[in-house]
């Protein structure tokens, strides 16, 4: 049986996804065909050896519609004959499509495989898909009478049930800053980092390299003073135990960005002669609760500490996306995980969550991590919309 192995992974530094950010005068389509151009050059293969594009993009309508990897595959020259797909798990989308793209490879459907993602919260914004309507029929109103409701309310009931107080949130949020400033201070971000020539909301060309959503100057002290996201008098009557804790400042930004990661057989790597960072050694899914949505993580990671016969202490890294602060929160406190190795170089509060984009981008940080320290293994997992989550495992070689 083949061995997934990653050879490259890759992402564009973060723009800020409103009118006015960094990358939101660039289509997403042209995003994310910067990322495929750039992991075929860079690593000296002919994109014509790639035997599937499989992209990860949560707001597929607009100008990420009709099948948008198709279309960045195109635009960045790849033959006519490559295909391509795009997949939707939330924001677990390409970390999903690693996980499509490395299976694919262990099953011998595949040699070589890109994974990847994108996602302009400045060009389609949150909510457009739906086009004004409810995506949820009569049965769901039946299964769930007193209706589901957003992120923003599951973060608060998170932070209700582990009683985690506002100082708590917002510590961890400044940490997160703190964190991903040094990173790039000392140069970690080089490596996973993507160059693009933009143009900005000024008409200037420029080029885009530094993450625009961390902010050197965060305090928890400062973030104290930012009001609540989610209150409303409805929803306080229905969740008395909510303490409304969740603010834009422990909450991840609109993001816009792309990723994605070359994988391919160990037999393939080999031939081409291409040196592999990391390899793929276990996978799981998980559903939970969809009112708490944001708790599958919990249910993911034991289901892949099982499967791969490790424990929490094994792992070297842990890469727990932070949609919102009690998401990492209540997964560490339920493993007891180290603090130290919880997103180590800073998370998506820092350096943007671009939904469709965050699983690859998440793996990009990992690779680059074990490298930088000399771990082995490394765990990456997130919360998804409606409650579930993806988990992977992948070992340094």
């Amino acid at each position: 049986m083949p061995e997934a192995v990653i050879v490259d992974v890759a992402r564009l530094a973060s723009g800020k996804g409103k009118p006015g950010g960094a990358l939101s005068e660039t289509q997403p389509v042209e995003l994310l065909a910067h990322v495929l151009r750039t992991l075929v050059e860079r690593n000296d293969i002919d994109p014509a050896l790639v035997d599937d594009v499989i992209g990860g993009c949560v707001g597929q309508a607009g100008e990420q519609a009709l099948n948008i990897s198709r279309t960045a595959l195109l635009s960045a020259g790849f033959p006519e004959s490559v295909p391509a797909t795009t997949v939707d798990r939330q924001c677990g989308s390409s970390q999903q499509a690693a996980h499509f793209a490395a299976q694919g490879v262990i099953a011998g459907a595949y040699d070589v495989v890109i994974a990847a993602g994108v996602e302009s919260m400045s060009r389609v914004p949150m909510g457009f898909t739906t086009v004004g309507r409810s995506p949820y029929g009569p049965s769901i109103a039946a299964r769930y009478p007193d209706g589901l409701v957003g992120q923003g309310i599951s973060a608060e009931l998170i932070s209700a049930k582990w009683k985690f107080d506002r100082e708590t949130l917002d510590n961890f949020a400044a940490e997160s800053h703190r964190r991903a400033t040094q990173a790039a201070a000392e140069g970690f971000f080089d490596r996973e980092i993507i160059p693009i020539d933009v143009t900005n909301a000024d008409g200037q060309t420029i080029t885009h390299s530094v993450d625009e959503t961390v902010r050197a100057s965060t305090t928890a002290e400062g973030l104290s003073g930012l009001k609540p996201s989610f209150y409303s008098e409805e929803y306080s009557k229905r969740f008395p135990e909510i303490n409304w804790h969740i603010t834009p400042g422990n909450s991840s930004p609109l993001t816009d960005g792309a990723s994605g990661a070359l994988i391919m057989s160990d037999t393939m790597a080999a031939k081409l002669g291409l040196t592999p960072r990391a390899r793929f050694h276990s996978f799981s899914l998980a559903g939970d609760d969809p009112v708490f949505m944001l708790t599958a993580p919990i249910p993911a990671t034991r289901k892949i500490l099982e499967r791969s016969g490790l424990t929490i202490d094994d792992i070297d890294a842990y890469e727990v996306n932070e949609a919102f602060a009690p998401v990492p929160l209540a997964w560490a406190h339920e493993f007891g995980a180290d603090p130290d190795k919880l997103n180590p170089r800073g998370g998506a509060i820092a350096l943007g969550h671009a939904l469709g984009s965050s699983g690859t981008r998440l793996l990009s940080t990992l690779v680059t991590h074990l490298e930088a320290t000399g771990g082995r293994y490394g765990l990456q997992t997130m919360c998804e919309g409606a409650g579930m989550a993806n988990a992977t495992i992948i070992e340094r070689v």
